[in-house]
């Protein structure tokens, strides 16, 4: 008989930041921070945030054939993690109305739609925005697996790391929360 892992409510971690420790060596994860959209008992789903990919949000607006206007104020697209890697994301925060959107908090969205692309296209749409292709995801029971064996660390999300941290500093900032350094931690396992 399999054991219900429904996550209680302390449990839970959508919106919530996920800090690959420096012994995580997985190539989709090592030193990544990755944003908890989604956690149930079916499983988790994020978008890994610190990962810019070689790929400027003006050449995805140019591939759709989207009209451009004003520059946004999120000028790259994100590697979101390796599950549907030619599927766009926007995480975004919770201004207007768009066709397909998951509401993860009461100031956070995550929008698929490519209505809120043709928006952002010719300036409008939210002000602070992420763009991402691809996700990451865990099935039932998959992540606690993994933080169980200190794969992660887990803290709640900020607005600030999100949206105004540049990529390459979310790392080390999503630790800080914690009082971690990441560089002083050792990449071995230590097991008794």
């Amino acid at each position: 008989m399999i054991a219900d892992i429904t996550p209680s409510q302390g449990d839970n971690l959508r919106n919530h930041l996920l800090i690959a420790m420096p012994s995580l060596d997985d190539p989709n994860f090592a030193q990544s921070v990755t944003y908890i959209y989604d956690h149930t008992a079916e499983g988790a789903m994020g978008i890994v945030i610190n990962r810019p990919m070689d790929l400027k949000v003006g050449d995805v607006f140019e591939q759709l054939n989207l009209p451009q206007g004003e520059p946004i104020s999120a000028d790259f697209v994100l590697a979101g993690g390796p599950v549907q890697t030619q599927r766009g994301f926007v995480l975004h925060f919770d201004e207007g109305t768009w066709d397909s959107s998951l509401r993860v908090t009461d100031t956070i969205r995550l929008t698929g739609s490519r209505d809120i692309l043709a928006a952002l296209a010719i300036g409008q749409g939210p002000s602070d925005v992420l763009f991402a292709l691809g996700y990451a995801g865990w099935s039932a029971g998959h992540l606690e697996d993994e933080l169980a064996t200190n794969a992660w660390l887990t803290v709640p999300a900020t607005y600030e790391i999100l949206f105004h941290t540049p990529p390459e500093l979310r790392w080390q900032a999503a630790a800080k929360q914690l009082g971690v350094d990441m560089r002083l931690i050792s990449t071995q396992l230590g097991h008794g």
